[in-house]
């Protein structure tokens, strides 16, 4: 079996063969593709964190009363509404945004509020800050020619700007332009299934987004593709390494970083073939800031230096190992694991006709698996019947594609303990399961605003 690193200056200008079939497909950066208008498209991430980082320039945060906060109506303007802030010298504007987070604040509807005059959605806004019971608020107000309020949260609420994020990525990546091993990504040609990772980047291609909400990037490794083993008719099954992170500084969302090895890019932002794919996320409360400097910036740091050697031996430990000789051996594999009668032989079937021959190894009961995954319409019927997980991502897990924390692999787990127990002891797999859900509900219910 042929499974290598390929030599980082071989010349891949013209592109490379790649087989989609395989593997996940991921809509995350195509949703945010068709969603963004041309003004949160950049062309660099110097463009990008210049953008974000005068934003925070211009913006300073703090926490008041509420009770000293006053609402103020123009009998001339009834679609204005605007803030007197303690200390404040001139009415800051709320925006959509934070006139939301300020009726939510005080248990109002905003979408109620919003259908009302001015002067009238300013008394009951007014009523509400008075007696809210909460006493304190934290603000974001940017001056942009004039003084909007972009954010109002709870006082314990732990602000992780844009620009540290973009700054975080720009240290690995430079300019995301190709100047350094991450770039934004190419694309991939239907007609002939060669993705091409030399592509101009404009409005269109681009991969770096920013909002007045959030800011979202995806950049690639794909200069450098990776072999692990060879497809059906003896060409090299490439991968390259890739990431997308993602923040919000007022509290549109959390803080998210995603690493994965992928096959394609397609035009509208589609990844294909995607393998190992990990994700950690943290939500903005009091000590958000020092979970992304101690936790978040070295992960994607030490996903972007790390070797893909962990990887390939994953490929190649998947591949070696037989599990199932016989049909009896087949169809036990796939039913301990919680698998119907159905599934089963679904699975079965798919690897006979995609790879003409019977499932073997875990590799190959992967690839059934994530085929399965993939013609089921939707995302609730990807769920297996042992745990509760995403089929392809019950794949992954059988044949550990999920890096290394100790050699700095990817953002997850290691993978001996995550293949090898799903393995050989699913009942014990099934209830870490089960007690890592719990102790993100936990998580989820802890933190701010």
């Amino acid at each position: 079996m042929n499974i290598q690193l390929l030599d980082p200056h071989r010349e891949f200008s013209n592109g490379y063969k790649v087989d989609v079939s395989r593997g996940e497909r991921i809509g995350r950066v195509s949703s945010e593709w068709f969603s963004r208008p041309a003004d949160e498209r950049f062309l660099s991430l110097g463009e990008l964190a210049r953008a974000v980082r005068g934003r925070a320039d211009r913006s300073r945060t703090r926490v008041v009363e509420t009770a000293q906060i006053h609402v103020e109506a123009d009998r001339g303007n009834p679609e204005r509404l605007s803030l007197i802030l303690p200390g404040a010298e001139a009415p800051v504007a709320p925006t959509h945004w934070s006139f939301g987070q300020l009726a939510s604040q005080v248990g109002a509807p905003a979408s109620y509020l919003r259908q009302l005059p001015a002067a009238i959605a300013g008394i009951n806004l007014q009523y509400g800050l008075t007696s809210h019971r909460a006493e304190q608020i934290k603000t974001l107000e940017t001056d942009d020619g004039r003084v909007e309020l972009r954010a109002v949260t709870g006082p314990d609420y732990g602000r992780i700007f844009d620009h540290e994020l973009v700054e975080a990525v720009q240290r690995i990546a430079g300019n995301g332009t190709g100047d350094t091993r991450w770039k934004v990504p190419g694309v991939l040609d239907w007609s002939t299934g060669v993705y091409n990772p030399r592509v101009d980047i404009t409005r269109d291609t681009t991969t770096l987004y920013a909002s007045d909400r959030d800011v979202f990037l995806f950049l690639v490794d794909d200069l450098n593709p990776i072999e692990a083993g060879r497809l059906r008719d003896g060409s090299p099954d490439l991968y390259f390494r890739g990431f997308y992170c993602w923040n919000s500084e007022v509290g549109a969302k959390t803080l998210g970083i995603a690493s994965f090895y992928l096959r394609a890019v397609c035009q509208n932002r589609n990844l294909w073939g995607v393998e190992n794919f990990e994700e950690i996320t943290i939500r903005h409360s009091k000590y958000a800031a020092s979970r992304f400097a101690h936790e978040a910036a070295p992960a994607l740091l030490n996903f972007a230096n790390s070797s893909p050697t962990p990887f390939v031996n994953g490929v190649k430990a998947a591949r070696e190992r037989i599990v199932a000789k016989t049909d009896e051996d087949r169809n036990e594999f796939l039913r301990r694991r919680g698998f119907s009668k159905a599934e089963t032989s679904k699975i079965i079937d798919t690897v006979l006709t995609e790879e003409g021959r019977p499932p073997e190894s875990i590799f190959d009961f992967v690839q059934g698996i994530t085929a399965i995954a993939r013609d089921k319409p939707h995302q609730d019927a990807r769920l297996d019947l042992c745990g509760g997980r995403d089929d392809s991502r019950a794949a992954h897990g059988l044949y550990g594609l999920r890096g290394s924390h100790a050699s700095g692999a990817s953002l997850g787990r290691c993978p001996q303990r995550v293949s090898e127990r799903a393995l050989a002891y699913p009942e014990s797999a099934h209830r870490d399961r089960v007690e890592r859900h719990g102790q993100a509900r936990c998580i989820r219910r802890r933190g701010g605003v």
